[in-house]
């Protein structure tokens, strides 16, 4: 081998390698230089992106043997013999077989129902991080509208791939889905009836379009999307806290190559060893034990993922609203707690960045974050409005409570109503009295308060300093 084909591992060897057969080395040695900050909260988003890469592998592989039929119909023969002699759908055979015969099978379609819960859980969690920290600001913008857009499409297509197996949980799920469709103003008849083939429930339609789109289409908007947010976000560089040696015009931290790389390929494998370990050892959807979807069927106590609780939350809170011209219902009222509720939950996350440059007038580009007590206005709505869609999810679990407590389910739905009202104005106020306060005072409660300085005595002990407020007897702003 000659000395130009050598390598000795260090990076301008894999540079020179790269650049050798593709002529892209300049390319690679920028990114192999590519510096991240050091904070743990910047990985909540690598751990949606490993979460995504699993779902993609482990999908791929369920793929191979679910049959999205839901017209016709055979006699189930497998193992469990609480299903012997019922008559089922193929797509409720053929994942129930998944989960029975399919060498590895209950393991895979469980770690992928954990990874698709850990997905937009990480997403929810990052989103709230770039939020509160003021991430989303100038020139930041289309990140935030990409990582909004990527959230609304990870919990369709958590519905979507929680609708396939056409258990009795799947089912009823439909039924409500097709229920908002129905009420959508104007549009609802016809929409539905296109999606689902006819009048609910169909001749089975829905259950190969959603497989479609589940496996093949959204996937594919989702990776673009995942795509074009990181692309943009090497464009700009990462944000990063304030600190020393830390400015607007630069990122202190590890390069990609060897700290970061050799980091973040740790993290990958640390997720994906959570995700097998909740797909062998806790148990998820036993669709055996919900059994097969019939029109006349419900079950008492029902819940989705978790993901989908806030809506139902909506569905059950909403007072009995419908907007009517005569005999003529305009908007029936599963539009507001199932279509508007959401609407407005991200169409406000989606217009934020620019109402608040429009009314703060910060027009000026940011590549510092701020903590959370540095905005008070924003931390305290983003407080009031978070607690107010946690109330809403909460209160999809009503009928939960009725089953296992047996409070009545109407005085929940009652005390719910007042809840979401008065709770996001007392966060709102208790939250920005707090900032106010973190921000004068400099109190750090988190790492044991505010530092201080001493001073010998002659006598060889110590007294605290005199702070900034006790020598002016004011505080600073």
């Amino acid at each position: 081998m000659s000395d130009a084909d050598r390598t000795d591992g260090r990076p301008s060897d894999a540079v020179r390698f790269v650049d050798d057969r593709l002529g892209a080395g300049r390319f690679a040695k920028r990114m192999l230089r590519y510096v991240f900050p050091e904070h743990w909260s910047f990985l909540l988003g690598e751990v949606a992106l490993y979460s995504f890469v699993f779902l993609l592998l482990s999908g791929t592989f369920l793929a191979f043997f679910f049959t999205p039929d839901i017209h016709s119909r055979e006699v189930y023969d497998g193992p469990f013999r609480e299903l012997a002699g019922m008559t089922v759908t193929p797509a409720y055979s053929s994942t129930v077989a998944l989960s029975s015969t399919v060498p590895g099978g209950l393991l895979i379609r469980q770690a992928h129902h954990w990874a698709a819960d850990i997905f937009i859980a990480a997403m929810v969690i990052h989103l709230l991080r770039v939020f509160f920290t003021g991430a989303f600001r100038r020139p930041r913008e289309a990140i935030w509208l990409l990582g909004v857009l990527l959230l609304a499409l990870g919990v369709f297509e958590g519905f979507a791939g929680y609708s396939l197996p056409d258990d009795l949980m799947s089912g009823m799920g439909l039924a409500i889905a097709y229920g908002v469709a129905m009420s959508l103003p104007l549009i609802g008849g016809p929409f539905a009836a296109l999606a689902w083939g006819g009048q609910y429930p169909g001749p089975g339609a829905i259950e190969s379009r959603l497989f479609i789109a589940h496996v093949f289409i959204v996937p594919l908007i989702m990776a673009a999307v995942i795509g074009l947010h990181l692309t943009l976000v090497a464009r700009h560089h990462h944000t990063q806290f304030p600190g020393r040696g830390r400015r607007e015009d630069n990122t202190v931290g590890n390069p990609l190559w060897p700290g970061y790389a050799l980091r973040s390929l740790g993290l990958m494998l640390l997720v994906s060893a959570v995700i097998v370990a909740l797909g062998g050892l806790v148990q998820i959807n036993p669709i055996w034990q919900w059994g097969p979807y019939e029109i006349n069927r419900a079950t008492n106590g029902a819940q989705p993922d978790w993901y989908l609780g806030w809506l139902i939350g909506g569905l059950r809170l909403m007072p009995n609203i419908e907007i009517r011209i005569g005999s003529l219902t305009l908007v029936p009222n599963p539009f507001w707690g199932g279509a508007f509720f959401p609407m407005v939950v991200f169409g406000v996350a989606a217009t934020y960045p620019f109402l608040e440059r429009r009314l703060g007038g910060d027009r000026a580009r940011h590549h510092l974050l701020d903590r959370p007590r540095d905005h008070p206005w924003r931390t305290a709505f983003g407080a009031a409005f978070l607690s107010w869609v946690v109330m809403v999810f909460y209160a999809g679990s009503a009928d939960r409570v009725f089953f296992q407590f047996g409070i009545s389910y109407e005085d929940q739905v009652a005390v719910y109503r007042w809840v979401v009202i008065v709770l996001p104005v007392l966060v709102f106020i208790a939250v920005k009295k707090a900032c106010d306060e973190l921000r004068a005072s400099g109190a750090r409660p988190g790492l044991g308060g505010p530092e201080i300085a001493v001073v010998r005595r002659p006598d060889g002990g110590f007294d605290a300093a005199p702070t900034a407020i006790e020598r002016t007897g004011s505080r600073s702003p």
